[in-house]
């Protein structure tokens, strides 16, 4: 439970201007320094930003939004995830810009609030539900107080009430590393995918992951310096569960490579096993016909054999690949029961997407 802890104390030291067509006073108003939870969402900061610069705004009708270096920021996406993806070099404080006004209707879907947060939310979580369980009628029918309640959890960052809750919903295929390493002495045990996995998860076998993946050209050596994120169009977004592969330790690695396809097998964060099948990979793949891997994707992107894993970052770390996998999803998942994963994946130039 310590990671998952840690998790829900994050949070992210913002300085949140407002921009300058909506000054509407000499001086302009300083900015407002917020800490904002990881796990929460930017428009929830409203109530905290509204009111600082408020005798700057111009007259209309308040809709807020963000930006970060003219890109808007997708209100339903995890605060820490925005900042994992759009700053491969953290950036402390984090400056955004906020909108009060001109709502970029054509970019980001409406947003009416909390309620909008809400139930993407709970959307989200009976996502969740149906991969891990195969169906999500107990979040379908929690109680009005208890969905209440654990929204609350959630804003509140209060993960005792949200466990408490939670556990109403039978999510728990997924537990808390501490538990795992006290059922691996159990008869069970035997059945399990990897050192801290339990025979729950061999009942389901399935994570439920986000990934967001944008790529560099292989001649960017520092991400420093690299072009920023100016498009959501340069985003890979795959919302796809992950199997856990059964009779071996899963690890991130192997999570990895089966979300990516396209670059994996690949010659970066080769393990043992990799070694052992390149012999059979190379086979196979002087067998298949060269057009293959020029074969785009349903997205576009070219398969690239080339590629290298530039960043891969999970609530602000960047984990060690023979980590196992269910480790990763006990403790870093986010309170809707996705694991979020941003990955930079360094392609030949002719390949990079954008």
């Amino acid at each position: 439970m310590e990671g998952q802890k840690y998790v829900w104390e994050g949070a992210i030291p913002l300085q949140i201007h407002l921009h300058e067509s909506e000054v509407t006073t000499l001086p302009s108003p300083p900015p407002a320094l917020v800490l904002a939870p990881r796990i929460g969402y930017l428009p929830l900061l409203a109530s905290y930003v509204k009111p600082h610069f408020s005798t700057a705004l111009p007259p209309g009708t308040d809709t807020v939004w963000f930006e970060y270096k003219g890109l808007p920021l997708k209100w339903y996406i995890p605060t820490g995830v925005l900042f994992d993806l759009l700053c491969a070099e953290p950036e402390r404080p984090w400056n955004l810009t906020v909108h009060f006004r001109g709502y970029p209707g054509t970019v980001l879907t409406p947003c009416e609030g909390e309620e909008s947060i809400k139930w993407s939310f709970i959307n989200s979580l009976k996502e969740a539900a149906y991969i891990i369980n195969g169906n999500c009628k107990n979040v379908m029918n929690m109680s009005q107080p208890d969905q209440v309640e654990l929204w609350r959890s959630v804003l509140n960052g209060d993960l005792e009430v949200y466990l408490r809750i939670a556990a109403k919903i039978k999510l728990g295929t997924i537990i808390d590393d501490y538990t795992a390493k006290s059922n691996s002495q159990s008869p069970k045990s035997g059945q399990s995918t990897g050192e801290t996995d339990v025979s729950g998860q061999v009942k389901t076998g399935r994570i439920p992951v986000r990934l967001y993946v944008w790529t560099v050209s292989d001649e960017v050596e520092d991400l420093e310096v690299a072009p920023p994120i100016d498009s959501w169009d340069r985003i890979s977004y795959i919302n796809q569960p992950v199997e856990i592969c059964e009779g071996k330790g899963f690890t991130l690695h192997d999570a990895v490579r089966t979300l990516l396809p396209e670059y994996f097998p690949g010659n970066s964060w080769i393990d043992e096993e990799s070694l052992r099948v390149q012999g059979e990979d190379e086979q196979r793949d002087s067998s298949e016909d060269a057009s293959t891997n020029k074969m785009a994707n349903e997205e576009g992107e070219i398969l690239c054999e080339d590629a290298e894993i530039k960043l891969l970052r999970i609530q602000g770390i960047e984990p060690k690949l023979e980590i196992p996998f269910t480790w990763v999803a006990n403790n870093l998942m986010n309170p809707e029961h996705f694991l979020h994963i941003c990955v930079c994946v360094k392609v030949p130039k002719a390949n990079t997407k954008g």
